[in-house]
This record gives structure tokens, C-alpha cells and sequence, in this order.
């Protein structure tokens, strides 16, 4: 391996280490306790060297959400993926996508709430962020019916999923009424 090869390897690495700690210590304690200082202590490298990286906090969620926009696109993908049918497909995507919420809610955040320097809806939004439309859209797009936009059906329907998502964490829906609400949706919203 070349001293090049090795760097980049190394720089790579370091890389890996500030997102895992800043999406370790969102999920902790908020996105207000993730800093350059708290991330440069926890990783034992200066702030220089996270600046080298990243040129604040800013870049540091946008990156966070282009990883988490991945994960949530495979997380759907494989859901939808291991049913048979329209219904199920929509109710499993429902299901995770609001599991996936629940479970990563600073990396949700990321994604959706706070402000990364993503574009959205862009010719140049990043990949990891269409793509995550593109998972929804996969199998909201088949149950949008006649004379419907397929995309247009999708945002609805992410939008009410989002909606359920950010309200149930805020406390304002019981968690324990999730299953009728997917079932409301999946029925009433897709038709099913």
C-alpha cells in the first residue's frame, strides 16, 4: 500500500469516527450537544483536524443525514421486499419507516428537520436522499390508482407518515395507536 493509499485510508477512518460520534452523542443527548469541541474531545483528534473534514456542525448533519437517508432507503427496500401484495407491501413500508423514526431519532432529524445544505426536491439533491424517495415511491407508486401522479401520491403519503412520525415522539399521539393508524392510512390513504 502506498503512503497515498494509506492516508486516504487513514483520513477515511477519522472520517467514520466524527459520524459515529456525533450520531452516538445526538442520539444521547440532542443535536444542541453535538460541537466541534465535544467531538474533537471525543475522538481525541483537535478541531482542526474535524475542520479538515468538515467545515462545521452544519456539514457534520448533512452528512449524518445522506448515511441515515441510505439506511432508511435499505430498511424500506427490505421490508417491502420480503412481502407479497400491494397491502402488505404498504402496510411493511408504513411500519418501518415509522420504526425507523422511532429508533434513530437524531439521525431522523438530520434527514428531515434540521438544516444539513441538502437540497431538496433538486436536480442537485444528493443521491442517498432521492434514493430514499425512490425506495417510497418503489411501492406507494403501484397503489396511487387511476389519474393520480405516482410522485405526488408518494409525497401525501410520506407526509402523512412523517406527520404520524414527529407527532407520536413529540408526545402528542399515544404510541400504542400506531397499528390503526397505519391501517387508516393503508386503507383510507393507498385504498387497500
Amino acid at each position: 500500500m502506498s503512503v497515498q493509499e494509506r492516508k486516504q485510508r487513514e483520513r477515511a477512518d477519522r472520517e467514520r469516527l466524527i459520524l459515529a460520534t456525533a450520531r452516538e452523542l445526538a442520539e444521547q443527548q440532542g443535536w444542541d450537544a453535538v460541537t466541534t469541541r465535544r467531538l474533537a474531545e471525543r475522538i481525541e483528534y483537535s478541531q482542526p483536524v474535524l475542520y479538515s473534514h468538515f467545515r462545521g456542525k452544519r456539514e457534520i448533519i448533512g452528512a449524518v443525514a445522506l448515511e441515515g437517508a441510505a439506511e432508511l432507503a435499505a430498511a424500506l427496500r427490505a421490508a417491502t421486499s420480503a412481502t407479497d401484495g400491494p397491502r402488505a407491501r404498504v402496510t411493511a413500508l408504513a411500519h418501518t419507516y415509522l420504526e425507523f423514526a422511532a429508533r434513530n431519532p437524531a439521525v431522523y432529524d438530520a434527514i428531515f428537520e434540521l438544516d444539513g445544505g441538502l437540497a431538496f426536491p433538486h436536480e442537485d439533491t444528493p443521491e442517498p436522499l432521492k434514493d430514499a424517495f425512490a425506495a417510497l415511491l418503489e411501492s406507494l407508486g403501484e397503489v396511487a390508482g387511476d389519474g393520480v401522479h405516482p410522485g405526488l401520491f408518494t409525497e401525501v403519503f410520506w407526509a402523512a407518515l412523517h406527520g404520524l412520525a414527529t407527532l407520536t415522539r413529540a408526545g402528542r399521539l399515544p404510541p400504542e395507536d400506531t397499528e390503526p393508524r397505519v391501517e387508516l392510512l393503508v386503507d383510507r390513504l393507498a385504498m387497500l
